[in-house]
């Protein structure tokens, strides 16, 4: 492949592995999430397990799972089970949560244990990217919805453009997680079904596969004429 980029040998050692931070752009909304939680106080928040367990087994920090959501959010994640995949293959989600990988039955419980406080954190969240103008230069766009950033020209709030737009948010992020609640007790009933069609299509293309090499064996015996 002369003249062509190559890529690095998938099989070759490296002395000093690069650090995930340098996958991470300074710029990248990822650092926002980031910040906005370490920066939350979640015991006053009402969110529970903040203070770890004397015995048993341990468990994440909340922080850690709420970080997980709101990328989820952002980025219309929209399933437990999607989420963690997400946080085994996705850069930003490994550095978010240094390289945690929580199942989705505890990210699912999460979510059950703490919706309020989940709900209040991710609509303190967007209410902040508003003000800043942040992850686009004129909206957040979240499931559908267009939140308007907050300008020079829309400073100046009325109490019911204020309550209307709180409202707004509100719906979109319990759309969202509804959302969730829905695929996560869907999804272990299309999981099955996909995994019984694909050993359908798995049996019949072996099925064609011995057809064919039958076939082949039947034409090398053939004598030419």
């Amino acid at each position: 492949m002369k003249r062509f980029i190559e890529g690095e040998c998938r099989t070759q050692t490296t002395l000093l592995p690069e650090s995930i931070d340098d996958y991470i752009s300074d710029t990248n909304p990822v650092r926002i999430v980031d910040v906005f939680v370490d920066e939350l106080d979640l015991g006053q928040l009402g969110f529970e397990g903040v203070e770890p367990a004397v015995t048993g087994r341990p468990a994440y920090h909340p922080a850690i799972l709420l970080k997980i959501y709101i990328y989820g959010y952002l980025n219309r994640i929209q399933s437990s089970r999607r989420l963690e995949k997400e946080t085994q293959r996705n850069v930003e989600l490994m550095w978010l949560v240094g390289r945690l990988t929580p199942d989705f039955k505890t990210i699912a419980n999460f979510r059950k244990d703490n919706g309020k406080a989940i709900r209040s954190v991710c609509r303190q969240f967007i209410v902040l990217c508003q003000q800043l103008g942040l992850f686009s230069e004129a909206l957040v766009a979240i499931d559908g919805s267009k939140f308007k950033a907050v300008n020079n020209r829309d400073r100046n709030f009325t109490s019911a453009k204020l309550q209307r737009r709180m409202e707004e948010i509100e719906s979109s992020i319990n759309r969202y997680l509804t959302a969730l609640d829905t695929a996560d007790r869907q999804e272990p009933t299309v999981a099955k079904a996909k995994s019984e069609r694909l050993q359908d299509k798995i049996a019949a293309l072996k099925e064609q596969m011995k057809a064919l090499k039958d076939i082949e064996v039947q034409l090398n015996k053939t004598p030419e004429k």
